[in-house]
């Protein structure tokens, strides 16, 4: 489906990981080879911009990383990024410029593309944030179904197997996420979305939507 396409959800040049994309089709499909990805990455980064604090990890020397925040790789931080208090970041993970992974934030196996805020208290796993967009105040990403079955990627009458077990959500570019809401698996939000707080997402949103519930979706434009 065109509007799941990684050109149709993100601006590939807003991430240092944008290689990656040029060889996928769809987003879920580089989430199994983000860590190797990193590894070699982080080898050819300037040494003079980034430093290499751990077995596989690389820090911008700009980005700023509270004392209190568990680092694991493989993983990237770019320039300017801010990591708080208390965050956790378990390995494969890039988090673009100027992002800021928040108090009590846990990522695993994620790209947040450059802006990207995850501020206050949010799980993202298997996940994929576009540039600018927003997860609120414990908003968080299901990346594993109760079934422990792969995750189908489903819109109105299509439906793509990913192969995966664990897929959480693909958040275009600009999505803005209430808090408290849960993107359940192969959850796809299209670029400039709004996300109602409390709100439980699967399957498909459109682009320039606002999902207040899964019976009333509107175009932002109404």
């Amino acid at each position: 489906m065109e509007a799941w396409k990684i050109s149709s959800l993100y601006t590939i040049e807003e991430t240092i990981a944008k290689e990656l994309f040029k060889e996928a089709v769809y987003p879920w499909e580089v989430l199994p080879k983000i860590g190797e990805f990193i590894k070699e990455l982080g080898e050819t980064l300037p040494k003079e911009e980034f430093d290499k604090i751990d077995e596989a990890i690389w820090v911008s020397k700009s980005a700023r990383i509270a004392d209190t925040a568990s680092l694991k790789g493989p993983l990237i931080i770019d320039r300017d990024a801010e990591i708080r208090h208390c965050a956790f970041i378990r390995g494969n993970a890039i988090v673009g410029k100027k992002a800021v992974v928040g108090n009590s934030t846990e990522l695993k196996n994620v790209i947040l593309f450059n802006h990207v805020q995850v501020p206050h208290y949010n799980y993202v796993g298997d996940s994929i944030l576009g540039f600018k967009s927003h997860m609120g105040a414990g908003a968080i990403t299901s990346n594993v179904k109760s079934d422990k079955t792969l995750v189908v990627i489903k819109g109105e009458n299509i439906r793509i197997e990913t192969g995966l077990k664990k897929v959480g959500a693909m958040l275009g570019d600009f999505v803005e996420v209430g808090c408290n809401s849960v993107l359940n698996p192969g959850t796809v939000v299209g670029r400039n979305t709004n996300i109602y707080p409390l709100s439980r997402v699967r399957g498909y949103i459109p682009p320039d939507s606002i999902f207040k519930n899964k019976d009333e979706i509107v175009n932002k434009e109404q």
